[in-house]
């Protein structure tokens, strides 16, 4: 198939144009063409190249309290199976691989505090359909018999899972050009068109515009600075977080093991840095070691502190790594909300100006649901899951009117 990216020639026009090539801008633009409609998706960049890729892949329920964040992890999780197999079906094997490994979760607790909260954690969860098993440290142990024996209790979520995000993204993608859409890597988006009555007519490319129908803002951290050019912002900022990579090696840990306070620094809004041990195995054997968060801005600098209380904590949780060899440490900028929320609909100050942002670290779980949800709002679908709580007019995300032009 020739490659899309690069611009090439004058794009002509769209129905819809996609801001971002991320796994987000993905799954929206598949679930568009899957309606449709010609979808033109654009990246300043690569596609997949920025928070997609500094991404470990989860797709996880149990890192979430009841709520809206929730039911749209539910719908993802129920969806990607589905979604892979109907691309695969469409694509073939090769272009639809993505390393999809339906391992399951475990969140353990290594103090006598933790315990409690873990329970009631997993008591919401279960109420709200959600398999949340609770073990105590010998069933954990049997889990994964290299955990640190200073386990406490443990909650076992077998419907959490992991694909390879840069695949996943990339074969969303490719359906969108089977389907007669294009994808453009290398051209930035410097703002929107409106017609005389302030619908959403065009996007602005490089002194040129794009005549399209709708926009959608899949920006990911970088959503606040479009929806600025747009003239109607929203709140959406970035949050870095790191991940340590080791050499590969034989089978340590079979499924995604994090500490019980992970949903708390996860649910956080500190801007300084968190430290909670994630840890989990990949199909190639390294072992992925998180995780951090931290808002500096769109600071890229390497932080040795966060690395070295990342591999500290893994080591505390799997004893077993101490002294194995670190391969690489990367990091990457995640958008996060106030109110912990993504942002997926129409924006009610201008017509045809849509966004899909705000997933911080859970955009790969998230992805497919989110998409759907779009694409049912933007063809007058009604949708499978309540959009309000992801409105765009939130007082958490909006940011005074829209900007007069």
């Amino acid at each position: 198939m020739p490659s899309s990216e690069g611009r090439v020639g004058r794009i002509e026009s769209a129905d819809v144009v996609v801001v971002g090539a991320g796994i987000i801008g993905a799954a929206c633009a598949e679930a568009l063409s899957a309606a449709g409609l010609r979808v033109l998706v654009l990246d300043r960049g690569a596609p997949a190249a920025a928070t997609t890729a500094s991404g470990e892949g989860n797709v996880l329920v149990s890192d979430k309290g009841p709520g809206p964040e929730l039911d749209l992890a539910v719908a993802s999780r129920r969806r990607w199976p589905d979604l892979i197999d109907s691309l695969r079906e469409e694509l073939g094997d090769e272009l639809a691989r993505v390393e999809w490994e339906p391992k399951g979760g475990l969140m353990v607790a290594t103090e006598p505090e933790a315990v409690g909260p873990l329970a009631a954690l997993t008591r919401a969860q279960r109420a709200a359909g959600i398999e949340a098993v609770d073990l105590d440290a010998a069933a954990a142990r049997d889990m994964e018999p290299h955990l640190t024996e200073r386990v406490e209790a443990a909650a076992h979520y077998p419907e959490d899972a992991q694909l390879q995000p840069v695949l996943a993204a990339m074969a969303l993608l490719a359906a969108v050009r089977a389907r007669g859409g294009e994808v453009r890597g290398g051209v930035e988006a410097h703002g929107v068109v409106y017609d005389p009555g302030g619908a959403v007519c065009g996007v602005r490319v490089d002194g040129d515009a794009i005549p399209c129908g709708a926009v959608v803002n899949a920006c990911g951290p970088w959503a606040g600075h479009l929806s600025v050019a747009a003239g109607a912002p929203v709140e959406v900022l970035p949050r870095r977080g790191m991940v340590l990579v080791t050499a590969p090696l034989p089978p340590v840990v079979r499924r995604k093991v994090y500490a019980a306070d992970y949903v708390a620094a996860v649910a956080s809004g500190a801007v300084d840095l968190q430290v909670s041990p994630v840890v989990e195995s990949t199909a190639t054997g390294t072992v992925l070691i998180g995780s951090s968060r931290r808002r500096v801005g769109f600071d890229d600098a390497l932080e040795v502190e966060v690395l070295q209380r990342l591999a500290r904590s893994a080591i505390a949780l799997f004893p077993v790594l101490s002294g194995v060899p670190v391969m690489r440490a990367y990091g990457g900028f995640r958008p996060y909300t106030p109110d912990h929320l993504p942002v997926i609909g129409e924006d009610p100050r201008t017509p045809g100006l849509w966004h899909a942002t705000g997933h911080e670290g859970a955009g790969i779980g998230l992805a497919p649901a989110t998409g759907r949800l779009l694409a049912d709002l933007m063809c007058g679908r009604e949708p499978e899951l309540d959009a309000m709580p992801f409105r765009v007019d939130r007082p958490a995300v909006i940011v005074g009117s829209a900007v007069e032009r």
